[in-house]
C-alpha cells in the first residue's frame, strides 16, 4: 500500500493485532514483531533508529507503549503517531475489559490456575526475545557489545541501581571510547 492512507491502515492493523500479543510486560514483550514490522517489512527506519526510537521511549517517563507512537511518527507523521498508539490501546483495553469480567467469576477454576502458572514463562521468553533483537540492532562495533554485556552482567549479578551502567555508558560516549 502507498501513500499515507495506506500507511495509516497497515499500522492500525498491525498494530491492533500485535497488542493483542502485549501481555505480562506489556510492549516490551512484542519489540521483536514491532521491529519486524517497522525495518523489515516496511522499511519505516533502520536498525539503528529503531533502536534509538526505543532507548528514547524507555527513557521518557510514562508508559512503555511510546515506542509505538514513536514508530508511528516516523512512519506516517503526526497521524501516524495517532493512529498507531489508539490501535494499540484500544483492543487490549476492551479485551481486558471483557476477560477480567470472566476472570473474576472463575476465581476457584482449575485451568485459571494453569493460565496463570503458563503465563509467567511465556512473558519471560517474549521479554527475553526482545533484548535480543534490541541488542542486535544496537551493537553495531565491538565496544558496543563489550558495553551491552558488561550491563547484562551487571544488572543480573548485583543489587546496585541500573543508572550505574547507563552513567558509565554515557561517561564512555563522552570520552570518545564509543560514538
Amino acid at each position: 500500500m502507498k501513500g499515507l492512507g495506506g500507511i495509516l491502515l497497515v499500522l492500525g492493523g498491525q498494530f491492533s493485532a500485535i497488542s493483542l500479543l502485549a501481555f505480562g510486560g506489556g510492549i516490551n514483550t512484542v519489540v521483536p514483531e514491532l521491529h519486524r514490522q517497522a525495518v523489515t517489512l516496511h522499511h519505516w527506519m533502520d536498525d539503528r533508529t529503531f533502536a534509538d526510537l526505543f532507548a528514547i521511549a524507555q527513557a521518557s517517563p510514562g508508559p512503555n507503549m511510546l515506542i509505538v507512537t514513536l514508530i508511528g511518527l516516523k512512519a506516517a507523521g503526526w497521524a501516524g503517531a495517532l493512529v498507531a498508539t489508539v490501535a494499540v490501546c484500544a483492543p487490549t483495553c476492551l479485551l481486558t475489559f471483557g476477560v477480567m469480567r470472566v476472570w473474576d467469576r472463575v476465581r476457584a477454576s482449575r485451568w485459571r490456575a494453569v493460565v496463570q502458572q503458563g503465563i509467567g514463562p511465556v512473558s519471560v521468553g517474549l521479554i527475553s526475545a526482545t533484548g535480543l533483537v534490541l541488542s542486535r540492532a544496537a551493537d553495531r562495533s565491538v565496544a558496543l557489545v563489550i558495553i551491552t554485556l558488561a550491563t547484562a552482567a551487571f544488572a543480573f549479578f548485583t543489587r546496585f541501581n541500573p543508572l550505574w551502567a547507563l552513567g558509565a555508558a554515557a561517561a564512555l560516549g563522552l570520552i570518545g571510547v564509543v560514538r
